[in-house]
């Protein structure tokens, strides 16, 4: 699993999922756990929904080794 996501990106995921959790848990709605999604995704770096797509927001390394 490659990483394809960029420090920007995750961290905007991971405000987006903590808002997502408190909001469902201020109206007590089930619906906040969807804020787990981005919080996994911003986690480990890797989002399935580029795939299909071939995006990647990850800087691309200047070293021809990797």
């Amino acid at each position: 699993m490659k990483l394809n996501m960029g420090a920007l990106d995750r961290i905007i995921r991971l405000v987006v999922g903590i808002a997502i959790l408190v909001l469902g848990y201020t109206t007590q709605s089930w619906w906040g756990l969807v804020g787990l999604i981005p919080l996994g995704t911003a986690a480990i770096g890797w989002c399935p929904a580029y795939l299909p797509f071939g995006m990647s927001t990850c800087c691309k390394s200047k070293d021809p080794k990797t």
